[in-house]
């Protein structure tokens, strides 16, 4: 630091802290008020599901299905 001269380096030093001790003094304030932290996260849908469809058809649908398919391809040959 003596290279730089102690006004630059006090004004490093001075940067250096404010720095640090602003996203730690916001994640302070946020994170420990309730209020902001259901405001900012409420305001905001962060999954959205697309709409339900149909549901697949059951086993027991399934097989029937297979079977009239097999039925159809014995019928043509």
């Amino acid at each position: 630091m003596s290279s730089l001269g102690t006004a630059k380096g006090l004004l490093e030093v001075g940067k250096f802290a404010v720095y640090v001790t602003v996203p730690i003094a916001l994640m302070y304030v946020f994170a420990n008020n309730n209020k902001n932290l259901q405001r900012i996260m409420g305001n905001r849908s962060y999954v959205v599901y697309p709409p339900e469809g149909p549901p697949p058809p059951s086993p027991e649908e399934l097989r029937e299905m297979a079977r009239q398919l097999a039925v159809k391809r014995s019928n043509r040959s």
